[in-house]
C-alpha cells in the first residue's frame, strides 16, 4: 500500500473522524462552529480531526470571512472504493 492509500485508512481508522465525514455528506458544507457543536470535545480536538482529514484529501476548508468551511471530497472516497475493487470477490 501506498503513501497515499495509507493516509486515506489511517484517517477512515478514527470513529470520529468518519462520523465528520458522514455529516459532511449528509449535510453538506459546514463551518467549524457548526461541526463542532456535534462532538463532545474541545475545537482544537476537532480541528486535529479536520486536519487529518484534511491531509488525507478526504475533506477541503475554504474560508468564508472568519470562518473555515469544510466540505467532502467524494474523489477520495472513491480512491479508497478503487483500491478495495480487487477484493471485492472475496465478500460476495
Amino acid at each position: 500500500m501506498g503513501d497515499r492509500e495509507g493516509a486515506l485508512f489511517a484517517a477512515l481508522a478514527n470513529t470520529t473522524r468518519r462520523e465528520v465525514l458522514r455529516v459532511l455528506w449528509e449535510e453538506g458544507p459546514q463551518p467549524v462552529r457548526q461541526l463542532a457543536a456535534r462532538f463532545d470535545m474541545r475545537r482544537p480536538s476537532l480541528s486535529e480531526h479536520l486536519r487529518v482529514l484534511r491531509e488525507a484529501g478526504l475533506v477541503s476548508e475554504r474560508r468564508i470571512g472568519r470562518e473555515r468551511h469544510y466540505s467532502l471530497e467524494v474523489a477520495a472516497l472513491a480512491e479508497i472504493r478503487d483500491w478495495l475493487a480487487p477484493y471485492e470477490r472475496l465478500w460476495e
